[in-house]
């Protein structure tokens, strides 16, 4: 029997988690996206994919009563999608970009480094699901 293989297909396709928020939560779901991308042969997208994940775990600690959300990390074909969902119905709006406005600059950073970001509200009105998804560059044809 040889050394495992760390090819793509030895990665679960998800990562799904539930809890409350700690000072720490951030740190530890980086890591843990970093390695789901760097398995998946997708490492190029987390620098740009841990950045959004921060913004949208900061608008948790932030908005939501008790920092409670669930996380998910799937990954796609050269993609991966990020999904925080909670159980408060206010929904995120973007900034204008004014520096000295209250909020919204987060998800304006969230709009810049990711392909496709959006907020799912719930239906039966209970919260709603953030997401973002981040492409591969496509190899250039030679």
């Amino acid at each position: 029997m040889g050394p495992q293989s760390t090819q793509p297909t030895d990665v679960q396709p998800y990562y799904r988690a539930e809890f409350a928020l700690g000072e720490h939560s951030a740190r530890h779901l980086r890591r843990v996206l970093r390695l789901y991308l760097a398995g998946s042969g997708l490492l190029e997208l987390a620098d740009a994919a841990e950045l959004a994940l921060t913004e949208l775990l900061a608008n948790v600690v932030r908005h939501v009563p008790g920092r409670r959300c669930r996380i998910c990390f799937l990954l796609l074909p050269a993609a991966v999608r990020v999904e925080v969902s909670d159980s408060c119905p206010r929904v995120p709006v973007r900034g204008g970009g004014d520096a000295l406005s209250d909020g919204g600059r987060g998800l304006l950073l969230v709009d810049a480094v990711t392909d496709r970001w959006g907020v799912t509200p719930h239906p039966a009105g209970d919260g709603k699901t953030v997401w973002f998804e981040c492409l591969a560059k496509a190899p250039d044809a030679g």
